[in-house]
């Protein structure tokens, strides 16, 4: 079986609603990955989306359905023509894995595809994603944003909560960074799922709890008074996270616990920062890439309550 190959390259921020567009149609996966700069290293604001699809009579409707919704997608933001290219059935997978390469992000962590197994004595934390999982994969500037705040203060020992789990990714790198606990949470089964199969493929057997649910499922598991999550992790939408914040979510936080609020677009940081404040978070830390914003948020101690230990 021969199989067509389309491919774009795009403005970082825009990898994942063109990967959401391909993977409509292509249930095979879709792939992003950086492109190289002139000294081979990854550069995350540009990025490749690719996508399979095995030829068959169906494939020309399939390319149709394609290029219409990229062309609306356009209309949104401006997009280049896909490139498309046939391959034999004994290069595709080769071709599906020659683009990728490791993803150092922050100091410690280095995000690899399955097929990958890092050097040895190589002082970085390997968490395996393949880039065809949808949900994040490391290269949104949101998830390594969130990667990069984990680094920076999540302690080990510490009990952690992921609401909007996605692909598991920034649960599995919690517990590589030495939380005792991940509660890995989303209102989405697909979601659930691809948390559970990252989770086999990087060899996690204890410390994390997957589960379908959301604000509530959390609140259960954390009830006050008791005293909840030393950190919560959420990358989600800016909307969503005001709504979360507004019905309770910072509950979910022991004093002095932190939280790492992620999916924020820069005009939109007033009003989360707004609705935080009113959550009683601090405002400690704001990471930015472009337009995106990543907070970091203490929870504040109000008297007679006892501090995150």
């Amino acid at each position: 079986m021969n199989w067509i190959e389309i491919s774009l390259l795009v403005n970082g921020e825009l990898a994942e609603a063109v990967a959401e567009v391909l993977s409509r149609h292509i249930p095979q996966g879709v792939a992003i990955e950086p492109a190289l700069d002139e000294k081979q290293a990854p550069c995350f604001d540009r990025q490749w989306v690719r996508a399979y699809i095995p030829i068959s009579p169906e494939t020309p409707h399939i390319r149709h359905k394609i290029e219409q919704d990229l062309w609306h997608l356009s209309q949104i933001q401006p997009l280049p023509e896909p490139q498309f290219r046939e391959l034999e059935d004994q290069d595709w997978t080769e071709a599906w894995k020659a683009h990728y390469r490791p993803l150092p992000i922050g100091r410690r962590l280095l995000v690899l595809p399955s097929w990958y197994e890092p050097k040895a004595g190589a002082d970085r934390l390997p968490v395996w994603i393949d880039p065809g999982m949808a949900f994040g994969t490391g290269t949104h500037p949101t998830t390594r944003l969130c990667l990069e705040a984990m680094e920076q203060v999540l302690r080990p020992g510490s009990a952690v909560a992921d609401l909007g789990c996605g692909s598991g990714i920034l649960s599995i790198a919690a517990l590589r960074l030495g939380a005792r606990h991940v509660l890995a949470l989303d209102i989405d089964p697909a979601a659930v799922q691809a948390t559970r199969e990252n989770a086999r493929r990087n060899h996690i057997e204890k410390g994390l709890t997957i589960e379908l649910g959301g604000l509530e499922t959390l609140l259960t598991r954390h009830p006050q008074p008791q005293p909840g999550v030393d950190l919560l992790l959420a990358n989600i939408l800016a909307k969503t996270l005001i709504d979360l914040l507004e019905r309770g979510l910072a509950m979910a936080i022991r004093p002095a616990g932190h939280a790492i609020l992620s999916g924020i677009l820069a005009e939109q940081a007033e009003a989360v920062n707004q609705a935080a404040e009113a959550a009683h978070l601090r405002l400690q830390e704001m990471l930015g890439q472009k337009d995106w914003r990543t907070f970091v948020y203490i929870k504040e101690k109000l008297p007679g309550q006892a501090e995150a230990a």
